[in-house]
C-alpha cells in the first residue's frame, strides 16, 4: 500500500482520494494565536535535528520569531551603515552588522530594536555590488557557489576541494578578488539539482521527471524551474492530469508555477509526512540567517536545519542560479521543488545541493517572495 497518501494535500487530491490523504499524515493543525505553543511534532523534529531539549526548542522558536520581526526595523535604523544581519542561536538574538565609523545615533537606534551590534568593514551595499560583479564572470565547474557573508564582511567563494588547483578555478578566483573582498572556502562536492526519474512516492510528474510541490498559490502551485519548461503538462502522484507549467526559469533562476484544475484544488498546507502534523501556511515573512528551517519533499519527507546564507549564486552544471538561500538541511533526488518553511511562514522551493539524508549535506532554495513577485501570484494562506 502506498505510504503517505496525503502527499498532494498541497494541491488537494481530496477530490478523488478523500479518505486516504486526510488520515495518512494527520489533519492540519488548528489555527493558533501568536502566543500558542508549537506542535509536539515540530518540537520533536527540532530536538532530533538540532539536539535540543523541548524547552530549548520552544525558546529558540520564540527567539527566531522575534528576530524575524526585528530585522527589517534594525535594517532601517542602520541606514547606509547596514552591513547585514543574522540570528545568533547561542544568544537568541538578531545580530546586526554596521560599518566602522557609523553615526552613534544609528548604532543606538539599532540597539533600541533589541538587536546586538557588530562592527564590520564593508556595508551590505558594497558587498552586494562586489557579488554582482562576480555574478558576471563565467564560472568553471570547480567553483561551487558564492555568497555575501555578513559575519566575515566578505563575498565567500566556495571551490570544490579536489579542483582547487585547477587553472580555470585559479583564474576565476583571481578575477573575483579583483571585484571586491573575497574569502575562499572549500566545498565537499559540486551542487546538483534534486529532480529524479519516474519512481514511486508522492510526486508530481513532467514527462519522466519527478519533483515535489512547493507551495499553493491562488490558481496553482509553485515549484522548481528545472522540473520542466513552460507549456509542459503536469500530472499528480496517481498520474491524473493537474494542469500545465505556466512559467518556468532555469538556469539564472530556479522557479516555476503550475495551474491547477481537472478536479484538483489548492490548500495552504505543507506535509509533515507523519513526522509532524501537516503545517498550515500563514505567510511568507523571510527568516534571518541562523534561523531554524524545515523542508518537505516527496523522497526524504521532513527534515530540518539552519539558514546558512542568502543571496547566493550556485554554479550547477546547467548554469549559474542567482539569489538562492543556503541551508544545512539534507535533500535527495525527487525533493526538487519541495517546501522550505520556518514556523508557519513559507520560505522557498527546493533547488539543489550536495550530499544526502544519510550522510548529510547542504541544500539551496529559491526564495518564495521572488517567485510570487515574478509571476504576480498570491500565496494561499490559512
Amino acid at each position: 500500500m502506498r505510504t503517505g497518501l496525503s502527499a498532494l494535500l498541497i494541491v488537494g487530491a481530496w477530490a478523488t482520494f478523500a479518505a486516504g490523504p486526510a488520515s495518512a499524515a494527520g489533519a492540519p493543525e488548528p489555527t493558533r494565536t501568536s502566543g500558542a505553543p508549537a506542535s509536539a511534532g515540530l518540537l520533536d523534529a527540532m530536538q532530533r535535528d538540532f539536539g535540543l531539549t523541548k524547552t530549548q526548542a520552544e525558546a529558540r522558536l520564540a527567539a527566531e520569531k522575534t528576530a524575524t520581526a526585528v530585522e527589517s526595523e534594525a535594517r532601517r535604523a542602520a541606514g547606509a551603515a547596514y552591513g547585514g544581519s543574522w540570528f545568533d542561536a547561542k544568544s537568541g538574538k538578531l545580530t546586526v552588522a554596521v560599518t566602522a565609523g557609523a553615526a552613534k545615533a544609528a548604532v543606538n537606534s539599532v540597539r533600541e530594536t533589541g538587536a546586538t551590534v557588530r562592527t564590520v568593514k564593508h556595508s551590505a551595499k558594497q558587498l552586494a555590488a562586489a557579488k554582482a560583479r562576480i555574478d558576471k564572470l563565467a564560472a568553471p565547474e570547480g567553483v561551487s557557489n558564492w555568497y555575501v557573508d555578513a559575519k566575515a564582511s566578505s563575498v565567500v567563494v566556495a571551490v570544490v576541494a579536489a579542483q582547487r588547483a585547477d587553472n580555470d578555478v585559479r583564474k576565476f578566483l583571481s578575477k573575483a578578488r579583483a571585484a571586491g573582498p573575497v574569502t575562499v572556502e572549500e566545498a565537499a562536492s559540486a551542487p546538483e539539482t534534486f529532480a529524479a526519474g519516474t519512481v514511486g512516492g508522492d510526486p508530481f510528474y513532467t514527462g519522466n521527471v519527478r519533483c515535489s510541490i512547493g507551495f499553493s498559490v491562488h490558481g496553482g502551485f509553485v515549484t522548481a524551474g528545472h522540473c520542466g519548461g513552460a507549456g509542459q503538462g503536469v500530472s499528480g502522484w496517481d498520474r491524473s492530469y493537474i494542469g500545465n507549467i505556466q512559467g518556468s526559469s532555469f538556469p539564472g533562476n530556479d522557479y516555476a508555477w503550475v495551474n491547477v484544475g481537472s478536479g484538483w484544488w489548492t490548500v495552504p498546507v505543507v506535509l509533515g509526512w507523519g513526522t509532524i502534523p501537516d503545517r498550515l501556511v500563514r505567510g511568507s515573512n523571510e527568516a534571518p540567517v541562523g534561523s531554524s528551517i524545515c523542508r518537505s519533499g516527496s523522497t526524504t519527507h521532513w527534515h530540518c536545519g539552519t539558514v546558512l546564507a542568502k543571496n547566493e549564486t550556485v554554479n550547477y552544471s546547467q548554469g549559474a542560479v542567482h539569489q538562492m538561500t543556503k541551508t544545512s538541511v539534507c535533500a535527495e533526488p525527487g525533493d526538487s521543488g519541495g517546501s522550505f518553511i520556518s514556523g508557519d511562514q513559507a520560505q522557498g522551493v527546493t533547488s539543489g545541493g550536495w550530499g544526502n539524508c544519510s550522510g548529510g549535506g547542504e541544500t539551496w532554495y529559491q526564495p518564495i517572495n521572488e517567485i510570487l513577485s515574478r509571476y504576480g501570484l498570491t500565496l494561499h494562506t490559512a
